[in-house]
């Protein structure tokens, strides 16, 4: 019974003396490895078409806008190396009658003087709606992305009435549909 009582006391010593010593810390930082994702095939942004009949200099047109995604065109490359497939936009203004007035494609290329080198690199173009009648001309909203961010360069496309097309970048992002900056009317401001 001794041996027993003996037995039962060193057992009970090893427990608590494994029980209260400190664990060993490792000064190493285990952190789970994320694999980043692989590219997978060139991306295409979908298609569109939208059309507006508008009233302009006193008669009906519509107008008609193509966006189609364009593998000719130059791709381009986020950081991760995913390609993108750029896009092509055509323009249509149509009398009435059904003949044209105005037909132009819009790539990339026909911004390239309002785009930084950033967005000739890595940019495609995303799209262009219809904006507005301003006395003879028609003003439309454009722009130049980093494809699948918010990322963008607004661009004013304005065809004159005799089909002239001036391509600027759109400076002032007015949310009110006026280009034209406000102006004081008070003196001496």
């Amino acid at each position: 019974m001794k041996n027993l009582l003996q037995l039962v006391i060193v057992g009970l010593a090893v427990v608590l003396t494994t029980g209260c010593t400190k664990k060993k810390q490792h000064d190493d930082i285990i952190v789970k490895t994320v694999e980043t994702p692989k590219p997978q095939g060139p991306i295409k942004m979908q298609s569109y078409s939208q059309k507006k009949d508008i009233q302009w200099l006193g008669k009906d047109y519509q107008v008609a806008i193509d966006r189609v995604a364009d593998d000719s065109l130059r791709m381009v490359k986020d950081e991760t190396g995913q390609q993108f497939v750029d896009n092509r936009i055509t323009l249509r203004v149509i009398r009435s009658d059904g003949s044209s007035f105005f037909t132009r494609t819009f790539t990339k290329m026909s911004f390239d003087a309002q785009l930084d080198e950033d967005y000739r690199k890595t940019g495609i173009l995303e799209g262009i709606v219809f904006d507005k009648v301003d006395g003879n001309n028609l003003v439309f909203a454009g722009s130049v992305s980093h494809p699948q961010t918010d990322e963008y360069i607004p661009l004013v496309v304005t065809v004159s009435n005799f089909g002239d097309v001036s391509i600027k970048r759109d400076e002032l992002m007015d949310t009110t549909g006026s280009l034209e900056p406000e102006t004081s009317s008070e003196e001496g401001v």
